[in-house]
């Protein structure tokens, strides 16, 4: 299959780099060092990009067999690496991201891979094509490594999916316990960076999508305002929520990527519309040290009752007010009865819309051209239907068309509710300059024949930014029994230098960190190996 022939010749090419010309093999501590450090490093000659690949391809090797995160490997990643490694050499001029390796979702198309989005439809979509944000990082010096699994089509297939699985790349496992979910859309992204698999990754949100699977996996997630980032040659669910966004081991590495990928695209409507109301993000490293001066509002009505999740969202307001900031208690919020499924029924129409332009764009040589076609694909091809159905495709297929006024009106109706009526209105009320909450609940188990199901539920309010299209960052804050959890941070349109801000202050301050288990389940945690039960095991 495509994935195994990828990695083969990944790791054939590492193979043939280390006993070649790499006389410094890559210590282990520059795979773990932030990405904005690694590059510098490689200016300064402290370690060569060639390095930084060959040791990320090992460690893929040792421990991806557990997770599956890595769907494909770029073959030509180490000879792209030795030709910076040679520009640096001759002392020319680089970008911010020169010699790093980036892990890309595999729904974000780059001219080294096809990009599948998971399906078994798109497995020979090699459109040779680079999405606009994916030449901006190479511009920048960044050397696409792989690409990442995902839920398939980016989790919008069927009510019953299961997080993290996609025909074509299988299952992702959380690395923290293997036998709870990774999340989704972006779960490849999420655990590989968990086991720092590369310098840097990329996700896809239109809903939760990178804000989840970053919590749940212990990393920095950011998804910015809609409209920062281009979307072309992104496969898409919806034109009014669609963004990518960085997933990241730090702030500092989100703000960097997020100000390399940044820009105007003149096919993409949002970018096209901002116009000046789009502000520029600097390269400079952010500089703030306290939250002094800062108002936070505290979510009260969406933090659940999970008292260990409690227990990490208190000791992170803590920290916020020991670093100068005041918080302010927000304890109510109501929207329409119509909300949930006008929101539904619009990404359902917004669907409908962008799939059928994709695949009628698409260069390359596949199945289906449109939304029709795709379900006929999946009805005759046994391995897509064997663990869930299409159920929301064919809802989709069924919407009503983005002209209608039940579209308009419904459309209206939730960005009114999350944006201004929503987060600005809760951002002004309460003279607050960015909302805090609980990221999501601690991972869920896998569940293969109910799907995706929360026993504490899902929190926060992240919902509310991805509809209104707001920036929102997750940062790691505390553990709950061996799996993270985290704390978001959500501003208004805009707003994203600000939130980044706030976010590296906590960051820095709180300083929490877990490193992945590869636990099979919690039984198996080394705490409970260590304890003496009294019973004679012999007998």
């Amino acid at each position: 299959m495509l994935k195994e022939w990828y990695l083969l010749i990944a790791v054939l090419l590492c193979t043939a780099c280390a006993s070649q010309s790499n006389p410094n093999p890559t210590p282990s501590k520059w795979l773990d060092e932030p990405a904005f450090v690694q590059a510098q490093a490689i200016i300064d000659g402290k370690v060569t990009s060639s390095a930084l690949v060959s040791g990320y391809l090992a460690r893929i090797e040792q421990l991806d067999k557990k997770t599956n995160s890595i769907l494909a490997l770029n073959p030509n990643a180490l000879a792209e690496a030795k030709a910076i490694d040679k520009k640096v050499a001759n002392g020319e001029a680089l970008g911010p991201l020169a010699g790093i390796p980036v892990l890309l979702k595999d729904n974000i198309e780059s001219t080294e891979m096809p990009t599948t989005a998971g399906s078994m439809a798109l497995i020979n979509n090699n459109t040779g094509r680079d999405a606009p944000i994916v030449a901006k990082l190479k511009a920048a010096g960044a050397i696409i490594l792989g690409k990442t699994n995902l839920s398939e089509w980016a989790n919008f297939r069927s009510e019953s999916s299961i997080s993290g699985w996609s025909a074509v790349g299988g299952l992702t496992r959380n690395p923290h316990i293997l036998s709870r979910s990774a999340c989704g859309s972006s779960s490849g992204s999420g655990a590989a960076m968990s086991l720092r698999l590369a310098s840097l990754a990329v996700g896809t949100e239109t809903n939760g999508s990178i804000i989840c699977p970053a919590s749940i996996n212990g990393v920095v997630g950011f998804k910015p305002t809609v409209g920062l980032l281009s979307r072309t040659h992104i496969v898409p669910i919806s034109f009014s929520q669609d963004t990518a966004g960085p997933m990241t081991s730090n702030v500092q590495d989100a703000w960097l990527m997020t100000a390399v990928m940044a820009g105007e695209d003149a096919s993409d409507s949002a970018t096209k519309n901002a116009g000046a109301h789009r502000p520029a993000m600097p390269l400079s490293e952010m500089l703030p040290t306290d939250l002094k001066g800062k108002r936070i509002g505290v979510v009260r009505y969406r933090q659940g009752d999970n008292p260990h999740v409690l227990a990490v969202y208190e000791s992170a307001l803590n920290q916020l007010k020991a670093s100068g900031a005041t918080l302010v208690d927000i304890s109510d919020f109501s929207q329409p009865d119509s909300f949930w499924p006008d929101s539904y029924n619009v990404l359902l129409s917004e669907f409908h819309h962008s799939i059928n332009e994709y695949l009628s764009g698409s260069p390359a040589e596949i199945p289906a051209r449109n939304l029709s076609e795709l379900i006929a694909f999946n009805n005759k091809t046994e391995r897509e239907l064997v663990l869930f159905n299409q159920d929301i495709f064919e809802k989709s297929l069924a919407s009503a068309s983005i002209d209608s006024e039940q579209y308009q009106s419904a459309l209206r109706l939730i960005q009114d509710t999350a944006g201004k009526n929503g987060i600005d209105a809760l951002l002004a009320k309460h003279n607050v300059d960015v909302l805090v909450a609980p990221s999501n609940s601690p991972s869920f188990l896998i569940d293969g024949v109910y799907g995706d199901h929360s026993p504490a539920g899902f929190i926060g309010i992240g919902y509310l930014a991805a509809v209104a299209g707001y920036p929102h960052l997750t940062v790691p804050a505390g553990q709950v029994k061996n799996l993270p959890v985290g704390i978001s941070f959500i501003g208004g349109k805009w707003q994203d230098e600000n939130v980044l801000k706030i976010g590296k202050v906590f960051e820095a301050k709180h300083g929490f960190f877990i490193k992945p288990g590869l636990l099979p389940t919690r039984f198996d945690t080394p705490s409970l190996k260590g304890i003496d039960t009294g019973l004679n095991n012999d007998g």
